[in-house]
């Protein structure tokens, strides 16, 4: 094995390594200072519908491990029921969630839940993924294991790292680009992986929730 490429693994390492510190002190930092807040949103949701305050759903990790991935609850108790029964009557409604994954006229949301989702507050639970390990501060959105195949011959990139709270497509137009564009995006990020990388996406992301630029 050559020098060079010795060199570039033990880099590597040392880059994740030093990526995974930053995610724990990062993710408790948050919790400790914005706790007041958390508690705020909890009570919100407890007191705007019925059902439970934390919603977790099943998504897919680093090298393809699931994980239970928790938010604010946002939705109806029986979303599913209700998700389907209007993508059966709205063939328009249909279309667009196969393109980008999400709706411009969600009905499974609560008033509240739209509230939380723009403002970006229905995430906090994350800060909980990354500090057990499960996810990164940033890196590709944690998809669902229906999504998988929608990766095709970039699968390979997303299970190479942890996904994470915020990353390219969350700063470059979010649930304004079809998910192909999200695929992509996460492609790049990945393949360009750096710390410093790391730091402008963090940096951008604080525009992008305090102008709630592409939330639905």
């Amino acid at each position: 094995m050559h020098e060079a490429e010795v060199g570039t693994r033990e880099d590597g390492r040392a880059g994740a390594g030093v990526k995974r510190l930053i995610d724990i002190v990062g993710a408790l930092v948050f919790i400790i200072v914005f706790l007041p807040l958390l508690l705020a949103v909890a009570l919100g949701v407890l007191l705007s519908s019925r059902g439970p305050i934390i919603y977790s759903q099943e998504r897919l990790g680093l090298n393809g491990k699931k994980f239970r991935f928790y938010k604010f609850r946002s939705m109806v108790v029986n979303s599913e029921e209700v998700f389907n029964s209007f993508l059966d009557t709205d063939p328009e409604a249909k279309s667009q969630w196969e393109k980008y994954q999400k709706l411009d006229r969600d009905p499974r949301i609560t008033g509240f839940g739209h509230f939380i989702r723009k403002t970006s507050l229905d995430e906090f639970p994350q800060f909980w993924n990354v500090l057990v390990g499960d996810m990164s501060l940033v890196g590709p959105r944690p998809c669902m294991p229906s999504q998988r195949e929608l990766y095709g011959v970039h699968w390979r990139e997303y299970c190479a790292v942890r996904p994470g709270l915020t990353g390219l497509w969350q700063v470059s137009g979010r649930n304004q680009l079809t998910y192909q564009q999200r695929v992509q995006l996460d492609s790049k990020y990945v393949m360009g992986w750096s710390l410093s990388l790391d730091f402008q996406i963090l940096a951008r992301t604080v525009k992008v929730v305090l102008t709630a630029n592409g939330s639905r």
